[in-house]
């Protein structure tokens, strides 16, 4: 089956009882057992509910994994996969993760005893010399956000193999459309179905998916246990979003190639980030590794200053945090997905102050580009 037509007729299609070619909203918590434990497979809509089924049974088969699990949001995914681990183990980090994984992890996990690194993970020699005798799982997050650094997967995989540790990945940039991470060995695989999954910028919610069975009896058990579940509404609109995500993937990287493309020949434009660059410095492996280079850029203005004036004149990039949506989006990372990462932090990865981030949408490009242009006028 190809991508597109997966994207459309993968996991569960339709409902066998009625007919019903969209699977319909199980708006129900609790179902009838026929004698004790003897039931249709539901019981309790926190231990599982046939819509949320039936997108954790997609995302699986999207992925390629053993199981999936959906999530009431990215951040409760997350947690749930940390709670894998035990008080005194330790997981080295992507240095350039989302703001919300650095903080779960520095200022909430950590309170449990689960310690954690953060290192450049593009550097396959650094992840090496991280690890310790209570390393447990590598979490690489790539593209990273905001600076689109790139992991090589596969290699870091063997790596983390070697050492008996799991990897996690955090797929939320590329989606499944676009990269695969279980194909490329990895353990685990995170999405914030919030963004490109989702598309439309109207359900928050988290996705995991597993290699193993063991794996998925021991995630089962965590969101059954600590009860962070996706709703059935919620579930049937990742469903729907699912649908249109190759078209809309494809829409975003052509728009997203012409608007680097002008960017790039901008004087007010000091710096840009985006691994369909051939001078991004690991452009070769996100070639490599993936089908797509997505639709998420960032741009150095020079200054806070700069970066205000862009943001007060533009007409069609709408300030906002999120990405990955229909609309496109413009953040200031220092200032909002990332202001929870010390200023001192931000500073050693260049997250600067001028440091602005776009989610290119399904405009027109050349609205988009014209936007920009008057944007960065002086």
């Amino acid at each position: 089956m190809k991508r597109k037509t997966k994207l459309i007729h993968g996991g569960i299609v339709g409902d066998p009882t009625t007919g019903a070619v969209s699977t319909p909203i199980y708006q129900v918590s609790t179902y009838k057992q026929e004698s004790v434990g003897v039931h249709s497979g539901f019981e309790y809509s926190r231990t599982g509910n046939p819509t949320r089924h039936a997108l954790e049974e997609l995302i699986k088969d999207l992925e390629g994994g053993e199981a999936g699990f959906a999530f009431g949001s990215g951040m409760a995914a997350i947690t749930a996969v940390m709670m894998l681990f035990n008080s005194g183990d330790h997981i080295i980090m992507t240095d350039d993760v989302y703001g919300g994984t650095y903080r779960v992890m520095s200022k909430v996990l950590n309170r449990f005893g689960i310690e954690s690194s953060f290192i450049d993970t593009s550097s396959l020699e650094n992840i090496e010399k991280a690890i310790q005798s209570n390393t447990k799982a590598l979490y690489l997050e790539t593209p990273t956000n905001p600076l689109l650094k790139i992991t090589d997967i596969e290699e870091a995989t063997k790596i983390a193999k070697k050492h008996n540790l799991l990897t996690i990945v955090d797929n939320t940039f590329s989606t499944p459309y676009w990269q695969t991470p279980i194909d490329l060995g990895a353990d685990i695989v995170l999405h914030s179905a919030t963004k490109y999954i989702g598309g439309h910028s109207d359900v928050v919610a988290g996705l995991v998916v597993v290699n193993s069975k063991k794996l998925a009896e021991d995630l089962h058990f965590v969101q059954n246990s600590t009860g962070g579940v996706l709703g059935p509404q919620d579930s049937w609109l990742l469903i729907r979003g699912i649908k249109t995500l190759g078209v809309r993937m494809e829409e975003t990287e052509a728009n997203t190639k012409a608007i680097v493309e002008f960017l790039q020949l901008h004087p007010a434009v000091e710096k840009i980030y985006y691994p369909g660059l051939e001078t991004h410095p690991n452009h070769a492996i996100a070639k490599k590794q993936g089908g797509g280079f997505g639709g998420m850029v960032s741009f150095d203005v020079g200054s806070q200053e700069n970066a205000d004036k862009l943001l007060s004149k533009l007409k069609y990039f709408t300030l906002a945090e999120s990405l990955g949506a229909v609309e496109s989006l413009i953040s200031v990372p220092a200032r909002m997905t990332h202001a929870s990462i010390p200023a001192e932090r931000r500073a050693e990865l260049g997250i600067t102050d001028g440091l602005v981030r776009i989610s290119v949408g399904l405009e027109d490009a050349e609205d988009l580009i014209e936007d920009l242009k008057q944007g960065l006028e002086v």
